[in-house]
């Protein structure tokens, strides 16, 4: 009897201790991080009253006679499930989402223990501690490197208040951005002005701007007009161009009589035109002879471009050819067939003055010569061909005073300022479009062209004009910092200057700062050129220079030296050239002025990321997390605190989300992941089963009293 009174007593204090647990559980509900847990009951020894016995013939196995003596808790269980997460409105409060705790040291590092409660505050002294004031383990930023280096051992966090963070100077610019390639640009601006005054000895143009530096005013092939239409000039594509009238004065009168006119010209393509008088009158007159013949010469002008008058004070033919026509031929040499017209002297092959020449495009070289057919490359190549041709017209050693510049709006700019030197002229200028075998006409460049068309008479003072040549351009700029932490403008300007089918355009590239900084040693050294070039797939080539030296001249640290990034070569994650609008899609730099610590944010990574008032953000520390083999095998302490034990495994310390350690979500805290409807639940089946074992204590005290009465 006695024993199920002991088993009775035994089942109430099992039960007794799994209520102690479950109202632990529930006296935490709201305990942050808490993890709850669970009492696992185990039968005690059995007293065994018969042993079990094998088969024995026709007589059947037996199995043992045992009674139990009770129950007790075995163990403990505590059940590290995740709590919901529940956001807060601190930022320094953080939770865990999925497996790892933080580790914190009450006594600097010497000795750690580990929590699942984020509820972490700065305490005076700057340091990052929990509610009970230990404090919370991680790595801090190298100052040299400006890293955390999550390999070193784990420190105390500590956060110095009133930090602030020291001027970088600039090391790096890094740009991505697209040049144009196309036929049709947004982005453009006027061909350099060149410097003007007088010109230099022949034969060599001038190689400078208006600030006296190596002109680069590109090629004219890659050229565009005023609403950015390329001028796509391709080899042996020009124009015709005149500063004067072409005339041949006749040298003999024309007779009265049965004369006739037979002249043979001979046109710019090598063609010819005959123009025959026949069936003379003999009884017309030298004047009546002379009208016949102009007619006859002004009937084929729209082929030849001959207009012929009669000079009655002499009784001669004068020819002339403005030039003024695409259509008809500029330079004419002609044959008098029978020498008595009045329109040469003498028979053969005679021809007027030749002041017409083809000005035609080579991307290979230019030829400037007075008195020839002339050829260019760039917007410097053509002015100084005009220039050229303008004031020295008749190839002597006298040179007129009209001149030839490119004005700020890139236009060609004639100037006729007029005197009494022997090479002046009045300007009769006449630009057409130019057609020859296997060249088509260039329509746009011949309209910019022919704007310039026009008279200007000696002494006038008159000025003619073309419309303006624009490159394709495209410009970025960035503030830069000195080792004072002083800022300066960097500008990046790019312009288009030359096209190879075969390899890609060429950019020319000018770098620049305000004064009083410097980025050169060459005058001007507030600027430094270079030039970019891109394949043909629009991928970037090469570029120079990589780097510039920069000097503030503000009392900051001399030759600064900045890399330029621009991308990698025959790839396309950087400066690229392309069919689409010149734009820049990303442009950054490494440096920046001091500033003071403002706000303190944490990432997934634990990172805590310090705001600074100069506009900067960077990792001041990391969280390190620990990983145990065994969760359940770590002891409590209270204070939501958990130790080490000999069987919960040797922490795993490192970096959030990795390794299985968890993630942290800033500005959260993970709750109790007690569950009230289970722990109620709970609540009723211990109660009855505590119930149930005193109602066995009470059934067998009940029973001892009937035994004691057998007596009576």
């Amino acid at each position: 009897m006695l024993k199920s009174l002991f088993s009775g007593v035994s089942g109430l204090q099992s039960h007794q201790v799994a209520m102690d647990v479950e109202s632990n559980n529930i006296a935490n509900v709201n305990t942050v991080g808490f993890k709850y847990s669970r009492a696992n009951f185990s039968d005690l020894l059995a007293q065994t009253k018969a042993i079990a016995t094998a088969p024995q013939g026709e007589l059947g196995g037996k199995n043992p006679v045992q009674v139990g003596l009770g129950s007790t808790v075995s163990s403990m269980t505590r059940i590290f499930s995740q709590g919901s997460v529940q956001n807060s409105d601190k930022n320094t409060d953080v939770a865990i989402q999925g497996d790892g705790f933080y580790v914190v040291s009450p006594d600097g590092g010497s000795t750690y223990k580990y929590t699942r409660a984020g509820d972490f505050k700065f305490d005076a002294g700057g340091n990052f501690v929990d509610n009970n004031g230990f404090i919370v383990q991680g790595w801090l930023r190298d100052p040299a490197t400006g890293k955390v280096d999550s390999t070193a051992p784990i420190t105390n966090i500590n956060i110095p208040p009133g930090l602030t963070t020291p001027a970088q100077a600039s090391s790096e610019v890094v740009l991505k951005a697209n040049l144009n390639s196309g036929p049709l640009v947004e982005s453009f601006s006027p061909a350099f002005e060149i410097k003007s005054g007088p010109p230099p000895a022949l034969p060599t143009p001038p190689a400078i701007d208006k600030n006296g530096n190596p002109i680069a005013s590109g090629d004219m092939g890659v050229m565009f007009n005023e609403t950015g239409e390329a001028f796509s000039l391709q080899t042996g594509q020009g124009v015709w161009m005149a500063f004067q009238t072409s005339t041949h004065a006749g040298t003999a009168a024309v007779a009265a009589g049965a004369g006739e006119l037979d002249v043979t010209f001979t046109l710019d393509d090598g063609t010819t035109q005959t123009v025959v008088t026949t069936g003379g009158l003999a009884g017309n007159t030298a004047a009546q002879n002379g009208a016949r013949y102009v007619s006859a010469i002004n009937a084929q002008t729209a082929t030849t471009g001959v207009t012929a008058t009669y000079n009655t004070a002499t009784n001669r033919i004068d020819l002339q050819n403005s030039n003024s026509s695409a259509s008809a031929s500029h330079n004419i040499r002609f044959v008098d067939n029978n020498g008595n017209t009045g329109v040469p002297n003498t028979t053969g092959t005679q021809g007027l003055d030749q002041t017409a020449y083809r000005y035609t495009y080579d991307p290979t070289g230019s030829n400037p010569n007075v008195g020839a057919d002339k050829t260019f490359t760039t917007m410097s190549d053509l002015r100084y061909a005009m220039e050229q041709q303008l004031q020295d017209h008749d190839g002597d050693t006298l040179l007129g005073n009209g001149s030839v510049v490119v004005n700020d709006q890139g236009k060609f700019e004639i100037n006729n300022p007029g005197g009494a030197g022997a090479e002046d002229i009045d300007i009769n200028l006449q630009i057409t479009s130019m057609v020859a075998s296997g060249i088509t006409e260039n329509p746009r460049f011949t309209t910019n062209m022919a704007a310039l068309n026009s008279v200007l008479p000696i002494g006038s003072g008159g000025k003619a004009f073309s419309q303006s040549f624009n490159a394709a351009t495209h410009s970025s700029s960035i503030d830069v910092f000195d080792s004072l932490g002083s800022k300066h403008t960097l500008r990046m300007e790019f312009r288009k200057t030359a096209v190879d089918n075969s390899t890609g355009s060429t950019w020319d590239m000018v770098l620049s700062v305000p004064p009083p900084a410097t980025i050169d040693t060459i005058a001007p050294q507030d600027e430094k050129t270079g030039s970019i070039r891109f394949n043909n797939d629009g991928s970037l080539a090469t570029f120079n220079p990589p780097n510039i030296s920069f000097t503030g001249n503000n009392g900051s640290a001399p030759d600064q030296q900045i890399n330029l990034s621009f991308g990698t070569a025959n790839a396309f994650n950087g400066m690229t050239s392309f069919d689409n609008p010149s734009s820049t899609s990303g442009i950054s730099q490494d440096g920046f002025t001091g500033g003071d610590l403002v706000g303190i944010r944490i990432d997934q990574s634990g990172t805590l990321v310090g705001s600074f008032s100069n506009g900067r953000s960077f990792g001041l520390a990391q969280i390190g997390m620990a990983k145990f083999t065994n969760n359940e095998g770590l002891s409590t302490e209270g204070g939501n605190i958990f130790v080490q034990t000999a069987n919960s495994g040797d922490p795993i310390i490192g970096t959030a989300a990795t390794a299985g350690r968890g993630f942290i979500q800033a500005a959260a805290l993970e709750a109790s992941n007690v569950d009230l409807s289970r722990a109620l639940t709970q609540l009723i089946i211990i109660q009855r089963g505590f119930q149930a074992n005193g109602k066995t204590i009470t059934t067998s005290d009940q029973l001892l009293q009937t035994l004691i009465q057998l007596k009576n």
